[in-house]
């Protein structure tokens, strides 16, 4: 996010606690990022943006949004039901920020796959003349409706001629993703459309808006962007049970646990620690096992954990270390609230769906079958000495 820029741009994201629809629906995950988190980073990334506020009545959403760099602007209840609008956060987080920016922009979380670039090309309509620049995307689809005496009509065109694609004007279909606009007239109007309009086009396949729970699906079905082979951080937590065990136990008649492993993960462990990459096995379980294969492996080990996230916390900030560039490893839903303290939440392959949901990535092994040693080649792989290897093995 620009501070450079001569021009002052606000971006407002507003984002209540309660919905209907989805129950803590702004908190959501898609690929590992909730929706208010996708929302403050892609604005941030925009370079026209000098600003961005999140205005939302729930201290886990203002929790979330101050992770990634937004302000918060607490909102009051009467601002807060389902019939208040959209228009009357931005207008009380104008009145509340202490500055008149000369664009004001309201971004809607529930649109995942904003491009920072679009949002960019907005403002710079505004700035260039116009008075709203909105995301739309093309729709060239044949319109019907049924009036009020039953009749089937159609809408926009003619029944009796049927165009073809290339031969007919595209309508444009309001995405909900991004309204910027000329603040004054917004204060004045007090409403998001005034003045000149201008479209900002967006791609079909981010125009998608989530209202109930199979707009969710789809879109975490929809986010299967490739990320690099890499996973570039410099710390990495792994759960016990489920990611270096297969998550099973045998127990002898003396109620005694034993639990397998994989010889190919500790190789992993062993490699990223002299790669200097701290790591730490986090775990609720009370067998000592826990403890006795950490110290084989050479790695910090927290046992016995009631919460899991504040003991994460605790070990992140103990190493002084930035948690957007740690990297959890889990596979059950007791792991959620740590994953979701850390930049890169992963899940094994035989993880939960909800864990899944929430991963940025889900690894291509199951626990105790390899995917403590993927994760860790995935670790060692963005590490700059990494690159010179694989060069020269390339080139034998």
């Amino acid at each position: 996010m620009s501070n450079t820029h001569p021009h002052q741009v606000l971006v407002v994201i507003p984002a209540r606690g309660g919905s209907k629809g989805i129950p803590f629906k702004n908190l959501k995950p898609v690929a590992g990022r909730s929706l208010v988190a996708r929302a403050v980073e892609a604005a941030r990334n925009a370079a026209r943006v000098t600003d961005v506020v999140v205005s939302t009545d729930s201290p886990d959403i203002r929790f979330e949004a101050e992770r990634f760099g937004a302000r918060v602007i607490e909102r009051p209840a009467e601002l807060s039901g389902d019939t208040a609008t959209s228009e009357s956060a931005v207008l009380h987080a104008l009145a509340n920020t202490g500055t008149r920016p000369e664009v004001t922009v309201l971004m809607q979380c529930t649109s995942p796959f904003i491009d920072s670039a679009d949002l960019d090309a907005a403002i710079a309509s505004v700035l260039g003349g116009a008075d709203v620049a909105f995301s739309v995307a093309e729709n060239h689809n044949f319109l019907w409706a049924r009036d009020a005496g039953g009749t089937v009509t159609a809408v926009g065109h003619s029944a009796d001629f049927r165009p073809r694609r290339q031969d007919r004007e595209p309508q444009y279909r309001e995405t909900g993703a991004f309204y910027a606009m000329r603040t004054e007239g917004f204060l004045a109007r007090g409403h998001r459309f005034f003045g000149r309009l201008e479209f900002q086009i967006v791609p079909a396949e981010h125009a998608i808006e989530i209202d109930s729970i199979e707009d969710l699906e789809i879109v975490r079905a929809m986010d299967s962007r490739p990320e690099s082979t890499g996973i570039d951080v410099d710390a990495l937590v792994m759960d016990f049970d489920g990611v270096h065990t297969d998550d099973h136990a045998l127990v002898n008649f003396q109620g005694e646990e034993f639990v397998r492993v994989s010889r190919s993960d500790g190789m992993g462990v062993a490699r990223l620690r002299r790669a200097g990459i701290p790591q730490l096995i986090l775990s609720t379980e009370t067998n000592p096992v826990v403890t006795a294969r950490a110290n084989k492996l050479g790695v910090d080990v927290v046992q016995d954990v009631s919460d899991k996230a504040a003991a994460v916390t605790e070990w992140i900030t103990a190493n002084g270390l930035d948690p957007e560039r740690v990297a959890f490893v889990g596979n059950d839903v007791n792991d959620l609230p740590a994953m979701g303290r850390v930049g890169w939440p992963v899940a094994v392959a035989d993880a939960r769906p909800e864990v899944k949901a929430a991963a940025r990535i889900v690894l291509q092994h199951n626990g105790g079958e390899g995917a403590v040693r993927e994760i860790c080649e995935r670790v060692l792989a963005a590490q700059p000495a990494a690159q010179p290897a694989a060069t020269a093995i390339q080139s034998r």
